[in-house]
């Protein structure tokens, strides 16, 4: 795919994360504590040869997006550009003896459950970390914090391998 259609379809994937985020996801709750932050998958699948630094611009839009609809200051972006700056690293400590083709995004098909779960582990816990204890601004309430890590860690898990199962193509490794 050219350039030109690579930009076409990461903003149409940009369109469609927020808008499924913002009209729906964000009003799900598991038991009071949990969150789903479907938003992640448009960081998480991006292609794997895609420039660190138009990486980190791509997250804070999406973050500095969802702070404009939720009046949430910063903390979408803060979270988002770590996620973002931590992803290569994660990518590069989980590079399978072959090495990747670079023209793939992440793919559950394609990388296996095992690569799959530990890549999306690791980027959504930090990503929740952050994001929850720059909430709180303290440790003051650990406890609380943690439930909402965990449980909202689970919520995004199960609804982003949702995502790859229903939209990624066994072949393309394309979603």
């Amino acid at each position: 795919m050219n350039s030109v259609g690579q930009i076409i379809l990461q903003l149409l994937r940009y369109a469609v994360y927020t808008a499924v985020y913002v009209g729906f996801v964000s009003r799900l709750e598991l038991f009071g504590a949990g969150w789903c932050f479907l938003y992640l998958g448009f960081l998480l699948f991006l292609p794997l040869a895609m420039p660190v630094v138009v990486q980190l611009l791509l997250a804070f839009g999406i973050g500095l997006t969802m702070d404009i609809f939720f009046d949430t200051g910063g903390l979408h972006a803060a979270a988002a550009v770590l996620l973002a700056f931590v992803r290569p690293w994660v990518l590069r400590l989980l590079t399978p003896r072959d090495g990747y083709d670079l023209q793939d995004s992440v793919n559950v098909h394609q990388m296996g459950a095992q690569w799959f779960a530990v890549y999306l582990g690791l980027l959504v816990i930090v990503h929740h970390t952050a994001f929850f204890v720059l909430e709180l601004g303290s440790f003051r309430h650990f406890g609380l914090t943690l439930v909402k890590i965990l449980a909202s860690f689970a919520f995004t898990s199960v609804a982003l391998l949702i995502v790859q199962l229903l939209f990624f193509s066994q072949r393309s490794g394309r979603g």
